[in-house]
């Protein structure tokens, strides 16, 4: 096969290739996110594989889910019920919040920048919230609610939640027979080649989603427990979703201060308690970059905060929620054969010449 003919066959199987993902994006949802599970679980099964040789490797996915299982449902019992009552109080706390933003925040605004405070009238939705809130009482309710209204919504998304499991159970089952038949599948020209970049595609995939998922957490639970020493009532809620938004570089820092900095006016009616609000992201700003990032990740991931706020935008204008879970992956698999593409370079004639 010539060169030309080469090319043309990989070009024609990479745009089949991703013309294929784009039509079958909502479908693959759940199984890029079963083997994003499987991906991050392989090194656990394998060094129990390693530490129990006579275990077989389907005993050893079963331990796996067994305590993921288990610390799963005790996240559940002990978290679920604390964000569900935050939920509640902040449903019920809905018009509250807006009659002081009609009453204090837009006259403020109104003297300060001179706008017209009557063009955001803010009773019809105040009117409309209570009738919401003696319908929904509490997130059961609601969750219930939700159920009746979009049952085939609902019915999709609980066999999607269903199948991620059972999807990767079997690839985590599998995983090195996957990988070794993949493997033998690649010409045997370039197999070192991709095998080398594989390699170090994995070490970067592996630092940045094992190590980022730990600094979410680890910044879910600083950012709840400051907002919670500084009186904040929905400091649990706050917290954990600025722990949730900040793989995106800056997005957890910046989405809780915002939040957090409105509740506090609206919960204290001043704004000298948005100084601890401050001093809480501060704080955790700075261990996530001094602490959390430089032990759990790492340098070697190469990837600038531009590049990820750009791929995730990309992924997700692409592909919905399917090109937000595929973005850093490929992201860093990109920067990966750019380095390559870079080292190849300075070794060719073109740079020499």
């Amino acid at each position: 096969m010539s060169r030309e003919t080469r090319f043309w066959f990989w070009s024609a199987l990479l745009a089949i290739s991703g013309g294929f993902l784009y039509l079958l994006a909502p479908v693959l949802t759940p199984f890029v996110f079963s083997a994003l599970l499987a991906y991050l679980g392989d090194p656990l099964v394998d060094r129990i594989d390693r530490w129990q040789p006579k275990l077989s490797r389907t005993w050893a996915v079963v331990t796996v889910f067994v305590v993921l299982f288990l610390l799963l449902l005790l996240l559940l019992l002990f978290l679920l019920p604390l964000l569900g009552r935050q939920f509640a109080a902040l449903v019920q706390r809905l018009p509250f919040f807006l009659e002081f933003l009609q009453t204090t925040i837009l006259p403020w605004l109104q003297n300060q920048l001179g706008a017209d405070s009557t063009l955001l009238d803010l009773s019809s939705v105040k009117k409309e919230l209570l009738n919401y809130i003696a319908e929904v009482s509490n997130i059961a309710t609601f969750l219930l609610s939700s159920i009746t209204h979009s049952s085939v919504v609902v019915i999709g998304w609980l066999a999607n939640v269903l199948l991620i499991p059972v999807v990767t159970f079997y690839l985590l089952r599998d995983w090195d027979i996957l990988m070794a038949r993949i493997r033998d599948l690649l010409p045997r020209r370039i197999e070192p080649v991709i095998i080398d970049l594989a390699k170090e595609s994995d070490e970067v995939l592996g630092a940045f989603l094992r190590g980022q998922l730990v600094v979410m957490m680890a910044l879910g639970v600083i950012y709840s427990l400051g907002l919670f020493i500084a009186g904040l009532d929905f400091s649990l809620l706050i917290g954990m979703l600025a722990g949730l938004v900040s793989f995106v570089p800056y997005l957890g820092f910046i989405v809780g201060i915002v939040v957090a900095g409105i509740a506090a006016v609206i919960q204290f009616h001043d704004f000298w308690h948005l100084l601890p609000v401050l001093l809480v992201f501060s704080v955790g700003q700075a261990i996530e970059g001094m602490l959390l990032t430089p032990l759990l990740v790492g340098d070697r991931i190469g990837l600038h905060p531009v590049a990820v706020i750009f791929a995730v935008l990309v992924g997700g204008h692409l592909f919905g929620f399917f090109g937000v879970l595929l973005a850093l992956p490929v992201a860093a698999i990109i920067m990966v054969l750019l380095r390559h593409t870079h080292d190849e370079y300075l070794k060719s004639v073109l740079y020499h010449d």
